[in-house]
């Protein structure tokens, strides 16, 4: 067999096949690329699964009568092996790839009578969907499909009309709530990892693997502003871990996956540039003659180590960063371009779930851990770790409420995890642990606008959004829904409510 297989041409196959949907050059078309860096998380057999049986609810058919089990194992090998060259896909191919809706009408007002700071949407990853529902009455007032494998959360503009959605193809929707129709799509990048809204509203930045760069959108058409190819002061090519926002210093900060640097993007026309303390004007990187053509100069701060995650404090100034090796952590001042503290975090900390709350006399921060089963708890005066709460194993998001008590995290891996822990803010301990449904995934809390209810996610395909009383922590509805993966309120997400990850 294994000789047969060798003797298979996968290139041919693939293009007699695949290619009409996945584009010749693999980089993906009406169907997503097919490249290892978007089928990174499709292990084993899973892609040859795929080919054989096809995807319900999508265009992709099943080949199972078509082609052979070897040509098909042949194919999957051929999509995992890395393409020849680097793709290119700068500002003309990212707006030859802009679809602006013919059809799209915009609504003066919402065409529904809920309160418009109180929607939420739930990404459905089971069939690449997302429902808007009413956050008082649980109602569902559109259900939209959305690009292939929606990856990181959707943010909305400042006024809460509008949401931006990534696929991990580097696909950018724009959907109009108001009017419950979506505006168009553009494709910012090959392969990206998540997007930042600037907090005027105007600028859409994402974050990509591929190629390495960074795109910025205009959000009001979707057109490029500008794409960074982000290469280290070495010259060192990196690929982009992630981009957020940092509103009060009207910029961009960017983790970087290759180079031990941190960026700082800034969207203000003509930044400050004695914004920084200590002299450091020399440590942007300014595109052009002062004053700077460009509107989103660079700010490149060197770190200790490699940075893959963030969280930051409420000012913005600090930023508290997980290290390569996920054995510990450092704080960077951006004020002054420096580290100023170590943090005591073994076990690969997700910061990019983290949250706050007020503890005391002080602020503290909490993140799970995706290796080890805790909580870790930081007072963010001091920045040491308080306490670890031991949990039934590693989690991957937390939430909690300026109105709630509690914190609530999953038990995202492992056997357990079809646990919810919820902890008391004050107290630390986990007053009760939660199994609505006992197997399944249990994961991503969102709250309403007020704080009252409590939206949790069962995982799985034929999963569902259970609505609990965040008070009683008795669930009271139940939405079915396939694999929702994430809920975001508009009014906690625009307001950076306290408890919800920015």
């Amino acid at each position: 067999m294994a000789g047969a297989s060798e003797t298979i041409d996968a290139d041919a196959l693939y293009q007699e096949h695949c290619a009409s949907c996945h584009e010749e050059s693999r980089l993906g078309g009406t169907g997503p690329a097919l490249i290892p860096e978007t089928l990174k998380r499709m292990r084993g057999p899973k892609v040859a699964g795929v080919i054989l049986d096809g995807r319900p609810a999508t265009q992709m058919p099943a080949f199972a009568d078509t082609l052979s089990t070897e040509e098909v194992d042949a194919i999957a090998a051929y999509l995992k092996s890395p393409l020849a060259e680097t793709p290119v896909w700068g500002e003309a191919e990212i707006m030859a790839s802009r679809e602006l809706r013919d059809d799209y009408t915009p609504a003066d007002t919402p065409v529904w009578s809920s309160d418009p700071m109180n929607i939420t949407l739930a990404v459905e990853t089971g069939d690449h969907h997302v429902s808007v529902l009413d956050g008082d009455t649980f109602e569902v007032l559109d259900r939209f499909a959305t690009p292939f494998a929606v990856h990181g959360g959707p943010k909305f503009d400042p006024t809460g009309r509008y949401v931006f959605i990534m696929s991990r193809d580097g696909w950018v929707q724009k959907y109009d709530i108001y009017s419950l129709q979506e505006v168009g799509r553009v494709r910012a990048g090959v392969n990206s990892r998540n997007i930042a809204m600037s907090s005027d509203g105007k600028w859409l930045a994402v974050a990509n693997y591929l190629p390495n760069t960074l795109t910025i959108l205009s959000t009001s058409d979707l057109s490029v502003a500008e794409v960074h190819d982000i290469t280290g002061k070495d010259g060192t090519p990196s690929r982009v871990s992630a981009v957020y926002q940092a509103p009060p210093r009207d910029s961009f900060v960017l983790a970087l996956k290759d180079v031990p640097e941190i960026w700082e993007v800034s969207y203000a026309k003509y930044p400050d540039l004695n914004l920084f303390a200590g002299g450091l004007a020399h440590d942007w990187k300014i595109e052009g003659p002062v004053p700077q053509d460009t509107p989103f100069p660079i700010r490149r701060i060197t770190t200790p180590d490699y940075l893959d995650d963030f969280f930051f404090d409420q000012s913005y100034e600090y930023v508290m960063g997980a290290s390569r090796g996920g054995q510990n952590g450092l704080v960077i001042d951006l004020v002054i371009g420096q580290k100023t503290a170590d943090l005591d975090l073994p076990g690969m900390p997700h910061l990019g779930s983290g949250i706050t709350w007020a503890y005391g006399d002080t602020t503290v921060m909490a993140t799970p851990h995706l290796k080890d089963g805790v909580v870790s708890v930081i007072d963010m005066t001091t920045w040491k770790t308080i306490k670890r709460i031991k949990t039934e194993g590693p989690g991957f998001f937390m939430r909690s409420h300026e109105n709630s008590p509690y914190v609530w995290a999953d038990v995202f891996f492992g056997p357990n995890k079809d646990a919810m822990h919820v902890i008391d803010k004050q107290s630390l301990e986990i007053v009760k642990t939660l199994r609505p449904v006992p197997g399944a995934t249990v994961a991503h809390v969102e709250f309403t606008k007020d704080g009252s209810h409590a939206l949790v996610s069962v995982w799985e395909d034929d999963g569902a959004v259970l609505i609990y009383d965040a008070k009683t922590l008795e669930q009271v509805g139940r939405l079915p829904m396939r694999k929702p993966s994430g809920k975001y309120n508009v009014w906690n997400k625009i307001t950076f409510s306290e408890g919800t990850s920015h």
